[in-house]
């Protein structure tokens, strides 16, 4: 009777390995086009919602205006053309990764530039239309940033890749919403009235600046391997190979099982996303001031996403995937259970740092391992159509169903709501169970 080596890829690295994997360039990279990616999300959102109320904006505009932030929804949209077509000069020197983040990066420096320049106060249209080119530039970057990424490593290294992405990601929104107020606090000048343009002009222009980190790492960068695109002979055959290949590669290599996939993707995130809506108006409703908000927040649970972030990456790599997938469902789940126990504690400091601890804990495992799981479900060949696809899904029905959160707490209170909210990750940890199962084929 003879004996086998193993097989090279059911050899799990060592410790030693797993950790220096956060020291290869790629990884570094991601860590910069992380922060990249992150920056812009608030400055149309919510750090412009801050600007506009303080411009004397009604607050029923400024939710009008938190449309603008649909653009990242329905970014499947255009993702064909930034996988497949070509732009003009800028391909040929940079390739075709890097010349779409180049061009989305610098779509996302004049949006902030153009809103700098411009008081809402005065005349808020031309504001509106510098954050409709922010989102449109950053979800064109979103697209090809994630191609970027699932190109540049195996699939091994995809969760330390997600882990860096996230890592860059959430300093970047800590820059973009604690360091803009700080900013604009800095630039006011004594005596004058509460609103000043010229503040928030400086802050703005402070983030346009910040855009440059991305810029250069771009193009500094090596682009991914080359891989010819076919040569279309007419418009209806680059439009079948753009718009319909994408899909229906995926539905060949996986068949039937694509819709359990798709279900999974479609819910895995479901309990945090709907208990979120309600997070800010349930720690307002439970007496803590906004400096203390502000503090935990920014503090413990930046940290404690960065770590889960961290340790998800890790653990997917060391465990495979699936299993730390379970887990941050598992925790996900768990960690609404205990903003049900933070109601009835009454005004307590110390019980909101170690909830919002756990919950941003949880949340950076569950994201580094579903971050990890959709690329690898993406063909190389499609790579940015596909999983601008998979993250669409992911939001549209969390934010539909998050739409009737409030009406909910209004009828049952919030302990209810939570416990309601943990509820509904149980589906998802039989998908999971599932999807475990799903051989490609």
């Amino acid at each position: 009777m003879t004996s086998s080596a193993p097989d090279a890829s059911q050899i799990k690295p060592t410790w030693l390995a797993t950790f220096k994997v956060y020291l290869e360039p790629p990884t570094v990279r991601m860590l910069l086009l992380g922060f990249s990616a992150g920056l812009p999300l608030l400055l149309v959102l919510g750090t412009l919602s801050f600007w506009l109320r303080e411009a004397g904006i009604d607050r029923t505009t400024i939710g009008y205006l938190s449309w603008v932030g649909l653009a990242y929804a329905f970014k499947w949209v255009w993702a064909p053309l930034v996988d497949r077509m070509p732009i003009p000069l800028l391909t040929r020197w940079l390739g075709r990764r890097r010349s779409w983040l180049l061009l989305a990066q610098l779509a996302v420096m004049l949006g902030l530039i153009a809103m700098s320049f411009n008081d809402p106060k005065l005349a808020l249209q031309p504001v509106v239309w510098g954050a409709l080119a922010v989102a449109f530039g950053s979800a064109t970057q979103d697209i090809a940033l994630d191609a970027f990424r699932i190109e540049s490593a195996d699939v091994d290294r995809q969760a330390a890749l997600a882990a860096a992405y996230q890592t860059g990601y959430r300093l970047a929104m800590i820059w973009a919403g604690a360091g803009v107020l700080w900013l604009a606090a800095r630039a006011e000048v004594a005596g004058l009235t509460s609103y000043q343009h010229g503040a928030w002009q400086t802050a703005y222009l402070v983030m346009a600046a910040s855009m440059s980190l991305g810029m250069l790492t771009v193009l500094l960068s090596p682009e991914p391997l080359r891989r010819p695109m076919p040569v279309a002979k007419n418009a209806v055959e680059w439009l079948h190979g753009a718009l319909v290949e994408p899909f229906s590669d995926f539905l060949h290599r996986y068949g039937k099982q694509a819709l359990l996939i798709l279900a999974l993707i479609a819910i895995y995130r479901i309990s945090d996303v709907v208990m979120g809506i309600m997070a800010n108006p349930f720690y307002v409703d439970m007496g803590y001031t906004k400096d203390e908000v502000a503090a935990v927040t920014k503090i413990y649970g930046v940290i404690m996403t960065l770590v889960g972030a961290f340790v998800g990456g890790v653990l997917s790599m060391r465990l495979g995937v699936m299993r730390v997938l379970m887990l941050g469902a598992v925790l996900s789940a768990a960690s609404n259970l205990l903003f049900a126990w933070l109601g009835s504690q009454g005004h307590d400091v110390t019980a909101l740092i170690f909830v919002i601890s756990a919950d941003n804990l949880s949340s950076g495992i569950a994201s580094a391992a579903f971050i990890a799981y959709l690329s690898s479900l993406t063909n190389l060949n499609y790579s940015a159509t596909q999983y601008a696809i998979f993250s669409s899904v992911m939001l549209l029905a969390p934010k539909f169903l998050a739409g009737y959160s409030g009406r909910y707490v209004d009828a049952f209170g919030y302990q209810y709501f939570f416990v309601a909210t943990a509820m509904l990750g149980v589906p998802v940890l039989l998908l999971v169970w599932l999807a475990s199962r799903v051989k490609r084929q």
